[in-house]
């Protein structure tokens, strides 16, 4: 009689153990796994359908977030703490708080300083309706011809908005100097100087340029030296109001916050809707 052949075995085995799972067959089988045991692509690529060459948003849901400029958080942050300072400064103005003794003593220093009067009386004209509205009215026909040369959609969204945010130069700054009615610095009479016309114009016309320019410069060099420029010539406007004796620094600052917030507004609306436009275009395009 012959004897049953038991099975083989290593020193120590205790009896027969459950089957293990194999590691390239576990990741092959995770949804959107790459890489090792991929059961579509073994280089790591999507597979050609509709589905797998989707991407998700930040929420995870398919689809994309429409680029904005400098990320859409920095502009939101940016446009928060504009408003918050407007918030604080407008405070201080009609409260008589220290921000507005400390202005007060800041303002005859500055106009006592030895920028030239010429020089300073320049750089204030800079921020007058003749000067700076025919120069942004100038890019603004640049950049529109150059955008529809070139097929952009919606063309005509990123002029249109810089318009409207000089038309709101007026619509924002008049009512508040009437319902503020801070008094004129030393020699000059009356009231209603807060904020600051010359610099909210300014403020839109070189700032709204240099966004309408961006899209036509190449390098990153070209686009960092013309927001480098804009805001020196901003700086330049408001130190000649307030050296000339037209302003108090406060108004100037003022402008400078309220109207960022402004040209953030743009920033957004362009970037929304001409990216939406450019989706929509492209989705028509695709063959079906």
């Amino acid at each position: 009689m012959r004897e049953t052949p038991r099975p083989q075995g290593t020193v120590g085995d205790t009896g027969t153990e459950p089957p293990q799972p194999r590691l390239g067959r576990a990741i092959a089988h995770t949804p959107g796994a790459s890489g090792f045991g991929t059961p579509h692509r073994s280089d790591g690529r999507p597979p050609h359908t509709p589905r797998g060459a989707r991407h998700t948003g930040q929420d995870g849901r398919p689809g994309t977030t429409p680029p904005v400029p400098g990320r859409p958080t920095t502009s939101l942050f940016l446009f928060c703490l504009c408003a918050l300072l407007f918030a604080l400064i407008t405070w201080q103005v009609l409260a008589d708080g220290p921000l507005r003794d400390a202005d007060e003593r800041l303002g005859p220093w500055i106009t006592g300083s030895r920028l030239p009067d010429g020089a300073a009386e320049l750089l204030a004209d800079l921020g007058a309706v003749t000067i700076a509205v025919p120069f942004l009215a100038v890019v603004i026909a640049y950049a529109g011809w150059r955008a529809r040369a070139a097929g952009t959609f919606r063309w005509w969204l990123a002029p249109v908005a810089a318009a409207v945010a000089m038309a709101a130069v007026p619509a924002l700054v008049i009512p508040l100097k009437e319902l503020i009615g801070r008094t004129a610095p030393p020699g000059m009479d009356g009231s209603g100087y807060y904020p600051s016309g010359h610099t909210a114009t300014a403020m839109v016309a070189y700032g709204g340029a240099a966004l309408l320019l961006l899209p036509c410069l190449h390098g990153t060099y070209a686009r960092r030296e013309l927001l480098i420029a804009c805001a020196l010539l901003n700086f330049g406007v408001g130190l000649g109001l307030v050296r000339r004796g037209y302003h108090w620094p406060l108004d100037v600052v003022a402008s400078w916050c309220l109207f960022a917030m402004v040209l953030q507004l743009m920033v957004l609306v362009v970037a929304r809707y001409g990216r939406r436009a450019e989706e929509e275009g492209t989705d028509a395009a695709q063959p079906k």
